[in-house]
């Protein structure tokens, strides 16, 4: 176990420096992007939803390099 104490601070910027928050983000900003102009007025009342989630994966699944990137960059940033 890590003798780091778990502090807000320490969970934020563990956030910010990982991948895989930037592809959640992504991966969200796509499918808040793309869904509405899918949806259709016939649809069922559940559709809109798994549209949603099917757009995000399909977003954080295609993110894999930007979201390394962006992350690489921000690590670059802070002085070792």
């Amino acid at each position: 176990m890590s003798k780091r104490p778990l502090t807000p601070m320490y969970v934020f910027f563990y956030l910010l420096f990982a991948p895989d928050t930037w592809r959640v983000l992504i991966g969200l900003a796509f499918a808040a992007w793309l869904t509405p102009s899918l949806i259709k007025p016939d649809m069922p009342s559940a559709s809109p939803y798994v549209l949603f989630l099917m757009l995000g994966s399909i977003g954080w699944a295609v993110s894999a390099v930007p979201g390394k990137w962006i992350a690489g960059k921000l690590r670059g940033l802070v002085p070792k």
